[in-house]
């Protein structure tokens, strides 16, 4: 087998992540439902509910696609809005029963890969692969800062 290469890391993150996305999508999609969807039921508190201000950040994606999902699920009775106690402008998002199920069976989905993934990584290749990733994580936020810094950069000269 051919040595991996470093110049390779970036299509291997994606195309790992691909494939995680396309095991777990096949999985919803028995439910008529999403691995994005699955992700924000288990993302909502389901005794208190969620602020919707923090699910974006929480979940690490744009406020326009979880506008579009939160839809989604709201279409379905998965959840419901209700206003905030403590922020008249803000929304608790809430499971619905029927939420609740499908978040439970996400999760479900979700501990056995993880227990599958542990049948087949050592702990020592699992702390490797998160300090390699954590590396990864670091040094594409210095290179942002850096970017934004040269872009100001060229613009002055």
């Amino acid at each position: 087998m051919e040595p991996k290469t470093i110049q390779n890391i970036d299509y291997a993150i994606r195309s790992t992540w691909m494939n995680i996305t396309k095991m777990f999508n096949q999985s919803a999609s028995k439910h008529e439902s999403s691995m994005v969807m699955g992700y924000t039921l288990l993302s909502i508190d389901p005794k208190r509910g969620t602020p919707s201000t923090s699910l974006g950040p929480k979940m690490g994606i744009e406020p326009t696609s979880l506008s579009r999902t939160l839809s989604k699920l709201e279409e379905k009775k998965l959840i419901t809005r209700t206003p905030n106690p403590m922020d008249k402008r803000g929304v608790i998002i809430k499971l619905t029963e029927e939420g609740l199920i499908l978040r439970d069976i996400s999760k479900s989905q979700v501990l056995y890969f993880y227990s599958e993934l542990e049948k087949h990584i050592t702990v020592e290749e699992s702390e490797t692969f998160y300090k390699v990733l954590d590396k990864i994580n670091e040094l594409t936020n210095q290179l942002t800062i850096q970017n934004k810094n040269f872009a100001q950069h060229e613009k002055t000269h």
